[in-house]
């Protein structure tokens, strides 16, 4: 008698420890982002054109070095700075220039950015210089977009791709 009551106090015991599991799994209700929205990524990383080009050394630099560094060809490491603008609906929400990672200046930038903004009909724009020139862009694409809510939408560089791909 004494094993089945406490058999069937175990078992209470172990149903009111799941229901509060089971209710605390669910509630309280939390949303990362606003209902009837949604978010625009902007993530990529891409490494710009040297900041100089390669030039060839002379026979005198070349009879100079070590038979071990007798490259022909001197090639800087360093690499100039990305800039990026991102247009929602004809308003610049993202402008930045992105140093180049690394010690010595020779690795890609990277952007990683959200954008909240309402689910529907938007328009993007989106441009890149990786370049030394100070104006114009080397890469623009502009795209008529349609989010429902709560969709991640995200804005990738892809060199191999001639430029930016929507996804």
């Amino acid at each position: 008698m004494i094993a089945s009551l406490r058999a069937a106090a175990q078992l209470i015991v172990l149903t009111a420890i799941f229901a509060a599991a089971a209710t605390f799994a669910d509630w309280p209700h939390y949303r990362q982002i606003p209902a009837q929205t949604a978010v625009i990524k902007l993530s990529f990383t891409h490494g710009s054109n040297r900041k100089a080009e390669c030039r060839t050394r002379t026979a005198e630099e070349l009879a100079k070095l070590p038979p071990n560094m007798r490259k022909p060809l001197e090639c800087p490491r360093t690499r100039g700075a990305i800039y990026v603008e991102l247009d929602i609906d004809g308003r610049t929400i993202y402008r930045a220039s992105l140093p180049p990672s690394g010690i010595s200046g020779d690795g890609p930038g990277r952007v990683y950015q959200r954008f909240v903004v309402a689910a529907g009909p938007h328009t993007i724009a989106v441009r890149m210089r990786d370049t030394p020139r100070s104006e114009g862009f080397d890469y623009d694409k502009t795209s008529e977009v349609v989010l429902a809510a709560e969709q991640n939408f995200v804005v990738d560089f892809r060199p191999e791709a001639e430029g930016f791909v929507f996804r």
